[in-house]
């Protein structure tokens, strides 16, 4: 999440440099747009999934699973978080593949200049991989609490 805050600051100062030095300078920053899509975005989104997953603020729907008993409600909770370890499982060795093909070929976008972006192909599996890590001890913590986590009770506590 700290990395990712990194990132947004960043993402912040650099498009309103541009911004400045476009309209005053006429002069505006090479590879902004660039930077912005493949490094910035990516931080921004991948790399704070777990820290979204171990809080409980990802959308929540249970119209209906918040009806059931208990032990059925943390059965379902239990199912969808092993589902999401298979899923982003999946995912985690995809993108790993993928970001050691691109750091292998050293990865470039057309641009006016040489821009790499085999680094930022990192972000991925070590954002999945660690929504992978982050779903299991979601199930650990349901598991000891004897019950599905519950992001409205978890958030109604906090307060």
């Amino acid at each position: 999440m700290f990395i990712s805050s990194i990132f947004l600051v960043l993402m912040m100062l650099h498009v309103t440099a541009d911004v400045l030095m476009k309209y005053f300078f006429n002069s505006p920053i090479e590879g902004t747009f660039e930077t912005v899509t493949y490094y910035y975005m990516i931080s921004i989104v991948f790399l704070p999934l777990a820290m979204v997953e171990l809080r409980n603020e990802h959308i929540y729907v249970d119209l209906f699973v918040r009806k059931f008993p208990d032990k059925i409600q943390q059965g379902v909770f239990i199912f969808a978080c092993i589902t999401g370890i298979v899923y982003f499982s999946i995912m985690t060795y995809q993108t790993f593949i993928d970001a050691l093909k691109a750091t292998a070929e050293r990865e470039t976008v057309m641009s006016n200049y040489l821009f790499y972006v085999w680094p930022s192909r990192w972000a991925l599996p070590i954002g999945m991989g660690c929504m992978v890590l982050a779903l299991a001890v979601n199930i650990g913590r349901a598991v000891q609490a004897g019950k599905a986590l519950d992001p409205q009770k978890d958030e109604e506590q906090a307060q």
